[in-house]
């Protein structure tokens, strides 16, 4: 079997993730975490076995809420191991044990090269009928960083590199979840414009939270200021606002899925109808 192609290099995210400053606030992460709150408490359900994960596993929260009450997470890492949350590689995902409740899985889909094998691997990890909920940075995130950068590489450089990572369409989210094999598949995306007081806060703010430059396949040397300079000055043509503010679009995929179970819903199968269509609408239906 061939390894997928090597798209993130965790090492260096690692690396980035390490330098963050001490405290420093992730505010992509605190979106999802409220949004996850919110879409929990919707679902009447008891999780005695839950396990929560992402990248830096430490900062995720230890208690959860459904309709049915608090129930507790395990935690796992899949780039920055710690004490709090163990190291677990997302190409293998060997988690401590098997038959979760729910697995959250939040922003790993920006770190794995194999995205297929790894929903199929979260879905292996749940009891019949468990439940996987996941969070991805959606495809238009971060858009008008990556055409300014396109911008000023063509200009400085004259080529065009990729300095700002891949992210999923929503379009490819439902075949990615029915080809893991789960049942009942969702997907859903929320939109965020968020605003800066100018390019430089935006990419200050993304190396705090050492969300650089992830791709294995990057650029060998790195941007200069001259080049840094030039995709500033692009983004203020491309998003700024008459105030002089700068826009962001930060978009959040959320995936939905159940291990599959005999009591699950299923499509009748064809021709198993019990009652005519020229019934229902009338004889001239």
């Amino acid at each position: 079997m061939s390894l997928p192609p090597r798209v993130f290099d965790r090492d260096l995210i690692a690396q980035h993730l390490k330098r963050r400053a001490p405290g420093a606030e992730d505010f992509v992460t605190q979106i999802a975490l409220d949004d996850l709150a919110a879409r929990l408490i919707t679902i009447t359900r008891d999780f005695d076995q839950a396990l929560i994960m992402g990248p830096d596993g430490a900062r995720l929260p230890l208690m959860g809420r459904s309709a049915s009450g608090a129930f507790a997470f395990e935690r796992v890492s899949t780039v920055l191991g710690s004490e709090e949350a163990p190291l677990v590689d997302p190409e293998m995902l060997l988690l401590p044990r098997q038959g979760y409740d729910l697995i959250v899985s939040l922003f790993d889909l920006q770190v794995v090269n194999d995205v297929p094998g790894f929903l199929s691997r979260i879905r292996a990890h749940l009891r019949p009928d468990g439940l996987m909920i996941a969070a991805a940075l959606g495809g238009d995130s971060l858009t008008e960083l990556r055409q300014a950068f396109l911008r000023a590489d063509s200009e400085i450089t004259g080529g065009a590199f990729a300095r700002v990572a891949p992210f999923i369409p929503l379009a490819d989210i439902g075949g990615l979840l029915q080809r893991a094999g789960f049942a009942l598949p969702v997907a859903d995306l929320e939109t965020y414009p968020v605003r800066y007081s100018d390019a430089l806060k935006l990419m200050r703010e993304l190396k705090g939270l050492g969300a650089q430059n992830p791709l294995a396949d990057r650029p060998g040397r790195a941007a200069t200021r001259t080049l840094i300079g030039a995709a500033a000055a692009a983004y203020e043509e491309l998003a700024g606002d008459p105030d002089g503010r700068v826009r962001a679009t930060l978009e959040i995929v959320w995936l939905l899925g159940w291990a599959p179970h005999e009591s699950q819903q299923k499509p009748l199968r064809r021709g198993s109808a019990t009652v005519s269509l020229k019934d229902v609408l009338g004889k001239d239906g």
